[in-house]
């Protein structure tokens, strides 16, 4: 199905430099970019402009219009959102979502990837101090940071260097008199997540050479997980995982993957009764 074909990179953020080889030496394909296409009418990190679909349909949308512009039929895209983890909760997360649309064959194929591996992060400052142990804990100047004004619209991204970072504060400063300070968390100015994108890739490649055990369609894999794990002490149902549901995207065959760390009870430090 993907041997030799044409597949775009829908994106401005050189996140081609990290799926495309993956593509190209699993299935020889040829990477096709696009320097028409400007993701940032879907929405900015920055917010000057906001996200109108979910992540899933976002990335959609971008593979559609990166195969409008070249016309290639295969195209794949990523979309991330940054926040709490969704269990972790003051732990900082990177959640990617990959979709892949094959408009030849008529089939699309979505990984979700979540990863504490993240830099993100943001604060109001008003010391120089501030700034600097901001960046230091930021991985500046390997990765990018943006300075923000709180009531003007002056916003200055992707500073990678340490006078044009100590300039720009001084200038915000001055006029407003505190300064908010965030990780630039486009691709191209984050290694961190640009790492994260690639294992989504590598990982989507993995499912796609999973083959579905009723039509052979490729892509079965894990789509959804079912919370439930027993309390080890009252046997209540907790919000742990009790098992993983694999599914095949075209005939809707599932199977039932067992807890994947062999527990069959949660600590009941995770328990709403025993420990509310």
């Amino acid at each position: 199905m993907f041997d030799s074909r044409k597949i775009v990179v829908a994106t401005m953020h050189h996140k081609e430099q990290v799926l495309l080889p993956l593509f190209e030496k699993e299935w020889n394909m040829l990477g096709i970019c696009t320097t028409d296409l400007n993701t940032d009418l879907f929405g900015t990190f920055t917010g000057e402009i906001e996200r109108q679909h979910n992540p899933i349909e976002t990335a959609r949308q971008k593979c559609l219009k990166a195969m409008d512009l070249t016309n290639v039929d295969l195209a794949i895209a990523s979309e991330g959102s940054f926040g709490p983890h969704p269990t972790l909760f003051f732990v900082p997360a990177d959640e990617e979502w990959l979709v892949l649309i094959d408009q030849k064959n008529g089939f699309e194929w979505i990984h979700r990837e979540l990863s504490t591996e993240t830099n993100y992060n943001s604060k109001i400052i008003s010391e120089e101090s501030e700034l600097l142990d901001f960046a230091k804990q930021s991985l500046f100047p390997s990765h990018a940071l943006i300075l923000k004004g709180e009531s003007s619209n002056m916003t200055f991204k992707g500073i990678c260097d340490s006078k044009e970072l100590i300039d720009k504060f001084k200038l915000i400063l001055q006029k407003e008199g505190r300064v908010q300070v965030e990780t630039d968390m486009r691709a191209m100015y984050n290694p961190t997540r640009m790492n994260v994108i690639q294992m989504a890739g590598q990982k989507l490649i993995q499912k796609l050479k999973s083959y579905c055990p009723s039509c052979t369609h490729p892509g079965f894999g894990v789509s959804r997980a079912v919370a439930g794990l027993p309390c080890e002490i009252c046997g209540f149902p907790t919000a742990s995982t009790l098992k993983y549901i694999e599914s095949c995207s075209r005939c809707s065959f599932e199977n039932e993957i067992p807890q994947p760390h062999g527990k069959s009870f949660e600590s009941a430090m995770y328990c709403d009764l025993c420990n509310p």
